[in-house]
């Protein structure tokens, strides 16, 4: 059965539902959105007009900035219902086609992760003593050439002429929405669409291939790059093949998040750090979380001289926010800092850079204080408030310390 077809299957939708489920992806209020969605199969008039080549939505076009940031990053999203349909068609594409794809790629895909990358890389022989080049592509999604990407699509996807021409509609479409008013523009892949995760993975993977093939090692996850070679003037060759294999592509690199690290020095990857066998979050992660805390400090105060509220109020809420923030599972379901590092880093070294931050700011939002009589705020009085240190809870929640063993292999 081809894949659109299978879009009317029952039984596709409830696997679909139980990966979500299971996997944690859904709220308990999205679940239940699923579930009702399947019972009365409100997929089946929009997958019988994809059968039958009708008429499909057109995307709308959304600019949304990182918070406290000035970086705008463009989404296309569509229709509810279609974007539900366009999220199953997708789970089944990347696990049908999963084979086009190397080892070393760990975007989207069933089964790894971005940490998965971390913990292959931190456990190949002798890495500390290699040169490192990482990069990244400069807005990847959006501007990859649908004309070079199409010939690729459709060989890949030559058993399945249907769903490539589904795809191939969709992707030569340019008719978008901007608010209210109908644009055409090129839009590459479309960031924010569900089987753009795909076809991020797809139109780089003959570039991955090769060096998975001479056994180098190196690792993707969709727009970020990372390689290692045993010398450098190695490692400037395969950069060489890495820079002219995105020209030919049709993309470009972002200078500000390329870099060479020599053997023995720090590299960074993902938001973790590597640096003689232990695994750390990496700097700029770090400072970026001491940034928000900054703000956040900063608005909370302005926030109790305006209302005139007690200082404690403010401590309390910075507590609040930066709880849910590293521990709590939050509504669009971010990965806590919780979720996403403990589990692989060997060091609480950032951790208590971070709570030791976390701590000044909760301070000065007691007392109002900068100086050495902001200690008069102890640290039981913010355990009193509900602020938990990340330093205790990641020894507490790391069975036996279990990540701590990971062997040096220097």
């Amino acid at each position: 059965m081809d894949i659109l077809t299978s879009l009317l299957d029952e039984e596709q939708w409830l696997r679909y539902l139980r990966y979500k489920t299971e996997s944690g992806h859904l709220s308990h209020g999205e679940e239940i959105e699923l579930t009702e969605f399947i019972q009365q199969e409100r997929y089946r008039p929009i997958v019988e007009r994809i059968l039958r080549n009708d008429t499909f939505p057109h995307p709308r076009r959304h600019t949304i900035s990182k918070m406290h940031s000035a970086k705008k990053r463009i989404v296309y999203i569509y229709p509810k219902d279609e974007n539900t349909v366009l999220k199953l068609l997708t789970f089944l594409l990347l696990r049908k086609y999963d084979h086009l794809f190397c080892t070393q790629l760990y975007s989207f895909r069933a089964g790894c992760c971005a940490k998965d990358a971390i913990r292959y890389l931190a456990s190949r022989p002798n890495i500390g003593a290699m040169w490192c080049y990482k990069v990244d592509i400069s807005n990847y999604f959006n501007s990859i050439p649908v004309k070079k990407l199409l010939p690729i699509l459709e060989d890949a996807l030559s058993d399945d002429p249907s769903l490539c021409r589904f795809l191939k509609d969709r992707l030569t479409d340019p008719n978008v929405y901007e608010g209210t008013k109908l644009i055409q523009e090129e839009k590459g892949i479309m960031a924010g669409t569900p089987f753009s995760t795909f076809l991020a993975n797809l139109y780089l993977a003959d570039m991955d291939r090769p060096f998975v093939e001479y056994g180098r090692i190196y690792a993707r996850y969709s727009d970020d790059i990372i390689l290692f070679s045993p010398t450098k003037s190695e490692l400037e060759i395969n950069i060489a093949h890495i820079c002219q294999m995105l020209e030919d592509k049709g993309l470009s690199i972002n200078p500000s998040k390329e870099s060479r690290t020599a053997p023995g020095d720090q590299w960074t990857f993902l938001g973790f750090s590597w640096q003689a066998g232990t695994i750390d979050i990496a700097p700029a992660s770090v400072e970026k979380l001491k940034g928000k805390m900054r703000r956040k400090t900063r608005s909370l105060a302005r926030w109790q001289a305006r209302k005139g509220k007690e200082r404690i109020h403010a401590a309390r809420a910075f507590i609040k926010v930066f709880n849910r923030k590293l521990f709590e599972t939050t509504p669009d379901h971010d990965l806590t800092w919780a979720r996403w590092y403990f589990p692989t880093i060997t060091t609480a070294d950032s951790l208590r850079q971070i709570d030791h931050y976390a701590q000044n700011c909760i301070r000065y939002l007691a007392t109002g204080k900068h100086t050495k009589g902001a200690y008069m705020f102890r640290y039981e009085d913010m355990k009193a408030l509900g602020y938990i240190s990340l330093v205790n809870r990641f020894y507490s929640t790391i069975p036996n310390n279990a990540n701590l063993e990971l062997i040096n292999t220097e």
